[in-house]
């Protein structure tokens, strides 16, 4: 879905610009397969990075062990809410870890005449900050810089290595040859069936095309795109295809090619060709860069909300995943749209699907069949982006695809915001004139661009 950000009323009513499942342009899906791939909840793995309080240098992970050891010398203080259960007794710990090995090998699989479904425990993985106290010894050593924010979220995955791969790549150079965030892509070195997580992008396998968060298959006609062909469950990063990557809360790719759609559709990601990865936009030398920084989410509410943004430019589907936590904040990614993806020479904005409180990234980071309100089904709409001097932000129902409320309560928050904009968790919107009665959501925008949406009962 496209958003322009040239009036303040475009993201407040960008809603309506979609077509009946959440798309702004159609794109052509791959019969699925027989063969369907499962996620349940499993444990929680936690990952911990310590940050010098005057956040001039830049996180350092650490082992559990050193940091509940920390915690308890008090050398380490929590930056966010404290979680005692990331810190167990030893006998607990035991009993974690048990289960833990327990839960990962009780994969089952059931056939029928007609399917085989797989069912696959994925861990939750939560990156934890911790702040050095006046007593501390452990220290930053990394000379690069990063946003706290970003070591900070919490996200989904189906191997803790992935997203602490992503979490802590800030502390990696800028070699060719060194993994992280700041690590430049080897341009057509890598094969196709080789994920690039060393290059900070985050798997999605609960998606089942290999990590990728989207993947196209394309047929180039006079310099443009004249089908897309998107994949599905099973299929591959193979050559002739756009393979599109998601990267971790506060990120966003930045690959994609100056040919796009004959008709309007995105094409987004690296390029498979001869059986190697390129990349799309050689203005990058690295596959996510952030966005312009300031816009968050606090989750007040007792569980965890799963917040999607759509794989755009690219498939246009919502599976780029930020789990919200209970009781912690994220950043959320605000693209620049006097330098990211452009469409048709306008600014484009990103658009946001926000499930009902417990739902699981894996469930509702993916498209939805309509029989529940999660997915491209999911109630509400967030639009963020970054032009003329100002961040839009705008919250609105996903009409007309579902008539289902989100089922908590949103407000925005910030330094300066033009106007307020709240949800009260029953399908109403109001600002400062009080409740909106034409339109179906709010938008505000703010000069220093530093604002929370802030979910509550």
């Amino acid at each position: 879905m496209k958003f322009t950000n040239s009036v303040a009323v475009t993201l407040a009513t960008a809603g309506s610009l979609a077509a009946a499942h959440g798309h702004g342009h159609a794109h052509f899906h791959k019969r699925a397969t027989e063969t369907e791939t499962v996620a349940v909840p499993g444990p929680t793995v936690y990952d911990f990075v310590v940050m010098d309080p005057s956040a001039t240098g830049s996180p350092e992970e650490i082992s559990l062990s050193e940091a509940c050891a920390g915690l308890a010398d008090h050398k380490l203080e929590w930056l966010d809410a404290p979680i005692p259960a990331a810190c167990p007794t030893s006998s607990s710990s035991s009993s974690s870890t048990s289960s833990s090995s327990s839960s990962s090998s009780t994969s089952t699989s059931t056939s029928s005449s007609s399917s085989t479904s797989t069912v696959t425990p994925t861990p939750t993985v939560a990156a934890q900050v911790l702040l050095e106290t006046s007593a501390a010894i452990i220290s930053s050593s990394s000379s690069s810089s990063s946003s706290t924010s970003t070591v900070e979220s919490i996200t989904s995955s189906s191997s803790s290595s992935t997203y602490s791969a992503a979490a802590t790549s800030s502390s990696s150079s800028s070699s060719s040859t060194s993994a992280g965030l700041t690590a430049e892509f080897p341009d057509g070195e890598l094969d196709c069936s080789t994920f690039p997580s060393d290059y900070g992008a985050v798997a999605l396998d609960y998606l089942g095309i290999d990590g990728w968060s989207g993947i196209q298959y394309v047929t180039l006609v006079d310099e443009l795109v004249s089908s897309i062909v998107t994949a599905v469950s099973g299929d591959s990063c193979t050559s002739g295809s756009m393979c599109s990557y998601a990267c971790p809360p506060g990120y966003q790719k930045s690959q994609w090619p100056t040919t796009q759609g004959s008709t309007g559709q995105s094409v987004g990601g690296l390029e498979c060709k001869g059986g190697k990865l390129y990349l799309t936009n050689t203005d990058y030398k690295q596959i996510c860069i952030e966005g312009t920084g300031g816009v968050n989410i606090r989750n007040e509410l007792s569980e965890q909300v799963a917040v999607c943004r759509t794989d755009y430019p690219g498939t246009e589907s919502e599976t780029v995943p930020l789990l919200a936590a209970a009781g912690a904040s994220h950043p959320l990614t605000c693209p620049n749209g006097e330098t990211y993806f452009k469409w048709e020479g306008k600014t484009t904005s990103a658009q946001y699907y926000v499930n009902n409180k417990g739902v699981s990234a894996e469930k509702g980071c993916q498209w939805g069949d309509g029989s529940e309100p999660i997915g491209n089904w999911a109630p509400m709409n967030f639009g963020v982006g970054y032009s003329a001097g100002s961040t839009w932000l705008s919250m609105f129902k996903n009409e007309p695809t579902t008539d289902a409320d989100l089922d908590f309560k949103v407000k925005l928050i910030g330094d300066d915001l033009s106007d307020s904009c709240r949800y009260d968790g029953a399908g109403n919107f109001y600002n400062n004139a009080g409740k909106i009665t034409s339109g179906n959501g709010c938008t505000a925008s703010s000069s220093s661009g530093n604002a929370y949406f802030v979910f509550y009962d």
